[in-house]
């Protein structure tokens, strides 16, 4: 069976030719980029697009697909993220990386064993990723995908460990720094 993962999502057009910068969310944009190769984006209705050429350009991956003619048709695309075509059971080369829809679904708990909620959605910053989980309460924290504030995920049992700390999980819980008020 096949799933949809999101590669990149469309940045600035350049040029006139409707070549288009990508942010890449890819450990493997050669393979996800390659000429030939066809991504959907996650637009409704979701559109078909054939990578016709692709190069890196001063650290930025540009990439010209068949279906954008001008730079007219690629400022059209802009932020849309794209996906690719996956087996269901295909996983990342690197063991510590993990894609969106292994994440969703899993249960959260602290190191201490006690249950801390479900993650609902990671999100992609420029930074870092964040895990957003759903706390038991009903109220959503984020929570930085490092190795420290998270150095556990289990995909065989179906949690992720979180670190405790003050703040983290509980934002109310927050240790208060006194600052010097003069």
């Amino acid at each position: 069976m096949q799933v949809l993962v999101i590669v990149g999502r469309i940045g600035r057009a350049h040029g006139i030719k409707g070549e288009i910068g990508m942010i890449v969310r890819t450990d493997d944009p050669d393979l996800r980029f390659a000429d030939g190769a066809k991504l959907v984006t996650a637009s409704n209705p979701p559109r078909t697009l054939t990578v016709q050429s692709s190069r890196w350009h001063s650290g930025r991956l540009l990439v010209k697909f068949a279906e954008v003619p001008d730079r007219t048709a690629a400022e059209l695309l802009r932020n849309l993220e794209v996906q690719s075509e996956i087996d269901e059971d295909e996983r990342p080369e690197d063991p510590d990386e993990y894609y969106d829809r292994e994440l969703i679904g899993l249960k959260v708990r602290t190191a201490t064993g006690e249950d801390a909620g479900e993650v609902i959605d990671v999100i992609h910053l420029p930074s870092q990723d964040l895990l957003e989980i759903r706390r038991p309460a009903g109220n959503a924290v984020l929570v930085p995908l490092v190795a420290e504030l998270v150095p556990e995920i289990d995909l065989d049992a179906q949690y992720v460990t979180v670190a405790d700390r003050p703040g983290l999980l509980d934002p109310d819980g927050a240790e208060v720094v006194p600052t010097d008020e003069a």
